[in-house]
C-alpha cells in the first residue's frame, strides 16, 4: 500500500527501510506530523503518500500536494477531476544560493492552482445555475428617460454616503434595456429605477434583477429599505 497514516509509517519503520538512517528519520519527522495534524482536528484530510514526487530538486524535507476531494461533479454529473489543485515543500537551501555569505535560510512555500479552481468553480456554478458577480456592485441607479443624468448622481451620491456600493452609467442617455443588462451581466442584485413621474411622486422604483419584481419605494426610505434587502441577500 503506498498511502496511508500513522500505521503505515510504523509499518515502515519496522522494515528494512527503517535501517537507513535518512529514511528512519524521515519516517519520525512524518509520524510527528501526522499526529500534530491529528491534534489540530485535521488529521482524517492528511494522507502520507509514498508514490509523491515534485518536479523541483530543490526540496530538502516534506512535501505536500492538495487533491479534490468529494463529490464535485459537472451538469452532467461526471465528475470533476484536476489532479492536483495545490502543492509545495519545504526548501531550507534555495535563498542561500542567492545570499553572499552561503548563510541556510528554511523555507515553507506552496503554489496554488488558480486555472484549476477556477474551472471547479465554474463547473460548480454551472450546475448550480449561479450568477457569477464580475462586481462588487449591489445597487445600479437606471434612468428610464433622457435628460436624467443628475437625478442619477443625486442618488449613487447619497447610497455612497450611506455605505451602499452602488453605481450607475454614465452615458448621458443610457438605454434602460442595456442599464438593466449591464445587471445582468456584472451579477448586481438590485436596481433603483427612477423616471420624470417617480421624481414628481418623491418615489423609485427597487427592482429585483433576479427575478425582476418591482416595488416602489419613497425617497425618503430607500437607504433604510436598500439595507434590509442587501442584509436578505
Amino acid at each position: 500500500r503506498m498511502a496511508g497514516g500513522l500505521e503505515l509509517i510504523d509499518k515502515l519503520l519496522e522494515s528494512d527501510l527503517a535501517k537507513s538512517k535518512i529514511a528512519k528519520q524521515g519516517l519520525e519527522d512524518m509520524k510527528l506530523l501526522l499526529r500534530y495534524c491529528e491534534l489540530y482536528g485535521c488529521g482524517a484530510n492528511v494522507s502520507f503518500d509514498l508514490s509523491l514526487a515534485r518536479g523541483l530538486d530543490y526540496y530538502t524535507g516534506v512535501i505536500y500536494e492538495a487533491i479534490l476531494c468529494g463529490d464535485s461533479v459537472d451538469e452532467s454529473g461526471e465528475p470533476i477531476t484536476v489532479g492536483s489543485v495545490a502543492g509545495g515543500g519545504r526548501y531550507d537551501g534555495l535563498v542561500g544560493m542567492f545570499d553572499p555569505k552561503n548563510r541556510s535560510v528554511p523555507c515553507v512555500g506552496v503554489s496554488i492552482g488558480i486555472e484549476r479552481l477556477f474551472s471547479i468553480m465554474e463547473a460548480n456554478m454551472t450546475k448550480n445555475e449561479t450568477k457569477v458577480r464580475t462586481v462588487e456592485t449591489q445597487v445600479y441607479v437606471i434612468t428610464a428617460q433622457k435628460n436624467l443624468t443628475e437625478e442619477r448622481m443625486k442618488i449613487v451620491s447619497e447610497l455612497w454616503e450611506a455605505g451602499i456600493k452602488c453605481e450607475h452609467s454614465y452615458k448621458k442617455n443610457p438605454k434602460m434595456l442595456n442599464q438593466l443588462q449591464t445587471c445582468e451581466d456584472t451579477g448586481i442584485p438590485l436596481a433603483v429605477v427612477i423616471g420624470e413621474s417617480e421624481i414628481a411622486a418623491g418615489i423609485v422604483k427597487l427592482r429585483s434583477i433576479a427575478n425582476r419584481e418591482e416595488v416602489e419605494v419613497k425617497r425618503s426610505d430607500l437607504i433604510h429599505v436598500l439595507k434590509e434587502r442587501l442584509a436578505q441577500l
